[in-house]
């Protein structure tokens, strides 16, 4: 029997029948439920976990970007491997005052510079390693990425910096010769530095190398580069006329004050794009 207060409209054959069913037809227990409508959202069943710690070595970003640096290095120094050798091997010797200083093409003077911009990018992932280890993931970036950008930056601003000051320092008291050679000696102790840099970007998060042995790494070949500067510079600069003070003054300005800057500024641009609860 139907209900007293249904509705049927069948007026043309054609129209559509329209039915107005009872209000206790078209409630009931189950009539919210999502299980019987799929259109509404049916929420997340269970107790949320403990979400998986970040970890470098699980970050396709950062694994594709070390990639990348290896085979532009790759590609950077067999380009100059030429001019590369003639450095390695002419570092230790003493250059004489008639003898031809090494000439470069120009493919392999950009590939130098090139490399000084790998070796940039280099000391910015070892830094961003640093950062995420003692500040953590938690910056005011809208992605921890360009952390690495604005470390690459500083990065490369301080090798400009520091080779626009030793041209002024040297074309005041040398000559221009010695000025390309030093010019050259200091190129080639940057691209050294950046390979030496690759075990310690690729051993600490990939073959779980503490923090503080890849610090002791980093820190012992610092340590060698400025040895290495410091004979370069002596070498060329003041074999002919030896004064201790003069060629500490000369390092301690162009070579130990623009480290310590290079470390505050980056300790302060990471405390400053660090989120502080």
């Amino acid at each position: 029997m139907i209900p007293t207060d249904s509705i049927f409209l069948l007026e043309k054959p054609e129209e559509e029948i329209q039915i107005d069913l009872p209000e206790y037809y078209k409630e009931g227990f189950f009539s919210k439920d999502s299980l019987f409508h799929p259109e509404l959202e049916g929420g997340r069943y269970g107790s949320v976990g403990d979400p998986v710690p970040y970890s470098v070595r699980g970050d396709d970003v950062i694994t594709s970007l070390l990639l990348v640096f290896f085979v532009l290095a790759v590609i950077a120094y067999s380009n100059i491997r030429g001019f590369f050798s003639r450095q390695a091997k002419n570092f230790f010797h003493q250059p004489h005052e008639g003898v031809t200083s090494m000439t470069e093409t120009a493919t392999e003077a950009r590939f130098q510079v090139f490399i000084v911009f790998l070796t940039g990018l280099m000391f910015a992932t070892l830094y961003y390693f640093y950062s995420l280890h003692y500040n953590g993931d938690s910056y005011i970036l809208s992605s921890q990425y360009y952390l690495i950008l604005i470390v690459w930056a500083i990065f490369l601003l301080y090798f400009l910096v520091k080779m626009g000051l030793y041209t002024v320092v040297n074309l005041v008291f040398f000559d221009g010769k010695r000025n390309r050679q030093w010019i050259k000696s200091l190129l080639f102790i940057i691209a050294l530095e950046g390979l030496l840099s690759v075990p310690a970007v690729i051993m600490g998060p990939y073959f779980d190398l503490s923090i503080h042995k890849v610090e002791i790494y980093f820190a012992i070949m610092l340590i060698l580069a400025k040895l290495m500067t410091f004979y370069k510079c002596f070498i060329i600069f003041f074999r002919q006329n030896v004064v201790g003070l003069q060629i500490i003054l000369y390092l301690c300005a162009l070579e130990i004050v623009p480290l310590l800057a290079l470390w505050e500024i980056l300790d302060v641009t990471a405390n400053n794009l660090k989120i502080n609860f």
